[in-house]
């Protein structure tokens, strides 16, 4: 009974561990384990692989480059969760993400980096996790515009995209602090958008656009009717309709032209109909007619000149991590039929060069098939 006893201790060992010869392994394994993280630590071992990535780095500046570079950092939450560890700590490792692929991007030859930071959609998040990203905001921001600083070697200055109404008082003292103290770096931009969705930075255009074309051009021109405002869609229409008026109307009884409402002309002859003009609508007509914008000139390019990457070049290449397939409201106007959408699989904070330079080598290669086509639509023309 014993002996059976034993027996089936050693089975259920074997079937919950595996078999004795995977036991007699696991020391072994740890020990490659060990000897491969000892040799990745090592001096020599890291000197080549940082030699590497420049080398890298440089063939990529070879080929064309994109100038503005969007990402979403999409899956911080998620490798916390999956390493069971905090999901403060996650987004801490997603900005050391950040750091490193900036230092590729700057390198390479990237003018503008857009990044989405913090969506207005995730105020709907834990009070907690909120708190603490916008504690993390604060911190990264001062690190990231120190003197020295990744963006201070780069040359790279600090633009916040978003609605600022929406930002802690103090998360907003340090955010004007690191855009004041990045503002003299002029070779590159890092556009942080936070807090921002793009339908907000459509929305907030259009009402920019409107308020510009609705004030009268001139220095002090009187406080007039708005351009669009019903009392003066009514009045133009009724000018239309008197102007439209046949001269044999000036041939009607001289009672309707004798009516008080009627008008004298400066020559003395009576006017072709009469209209009620309101004591309001007499005031108005002592001024001349403001000047305004014409509507019909609102094109792309006022709607352009009024978002929030105003003056950016157009987007080239947008990154999504984590393996999720959608834009999430961010850079909605921005992208345009050029613009090349990926979507990776790995998590935000596993993110480097090794995962950007396939991104990048297929950008390259489509430019220049783009380029070709290009060039060969040209010489059918000339032929």
């Amino acid at each position: 009974m014993d002996a059976r006893g034993g027996a089936d201790e050693s089975r259920a060992t074997i079937l919950a561990n595996g078999s004795p010869e995977n036991l007699r392994s696991l020391p072994r394994a740890g020990s490659k384990l060990r000897v491969r993280n000892w040799l990745a630590s090592s001096p020599p071992v890291i000197w080549g692989i940082r030699q590497l990535r420049e080398i890298l780095i440089g063939a990529l500046k070879q080929g064309p480059v994109p100038q503005h570079v969007a990402f979403v950092m999409d899956g911080n939450r998620r490798f916390a969760r999956d390493r069971h560890i905090e999901t403060v700590e996650g987004h801490s490792l997603g900005f050391e993400a950040l750091a490193r692929i900036l230092e590729v991007c700057y390198k390479v030859g990237v003018k503008v980096v857009t990044i989405y930071a913090f969506s207005i959609e995730n105020f709907k998040r834990s009070k907690h996790e909120v708190d603490a990203l916008m504690a993390m905001a604060k911190l990264k921001l001062e690190q990231l515009s120190e003197h020295g600083a990744l963006l201070d070697r780069y040359g790279a200055s600090i633009r916040i995209l978003g609605q600022r109404e929406l930002i802690r008082e103090d998360v907003l003292v340090a955010v004007d602090k690191a855009v004041s103290l990045t503002a003299k770096n002029k070779k590159a931009i890092l556009n942080v958008c936070f807090p921002y969705t793009s339908r907000a930075e459509i929305t907030s255009a259009v009402k920019t656009t409107i308020d510009t074309y609705s004030k009268p051009l001139g220095t002090n021109p009187p406080p007039l009717k708005r351009p669009f405002s019903e009392k003066r869609i009514t009045q133009h229409i009724r000018n239309q309709m008197l102007s439209a008026v046949p001269e044999e109307a000036s041939e009607q009884p001289t009672s309707r032209s004798n009516s008080p409402s009627s008008l004298k002309e400066s020559n003395g002859t009576s006017s072709s109909t009469s209209t009620a003009v309101n004591p309001s609508e007499k005031d108005e007509g002592q001024h001349p007619d403001p000047a305004f914008l014409d509507p019909e000139t609102i094109t792309e390019e006022t709607l352009n000149d009024n978002m929030y990457t105003a003056g950016a070049p157009p987007l080239d290449l947008l990154v999504r991590t984590s393996g999720v397939e959608r834009l999430s409201d961010f850079m909605l106007w921005q992208c345009h039929e050029k613009t090349s959408v990926v979507f990776l699989e790995c998590l935000w904070p596993e993110f480097d060069l090794w995962q950007f330079l396939p991104v990048l080598i297929e950008w390259q290669w489509q430019q220049r098939k783009l380029q070709e086509q290009e060039r060969g639509r040209g010489r059918l023309k000339t032929e």
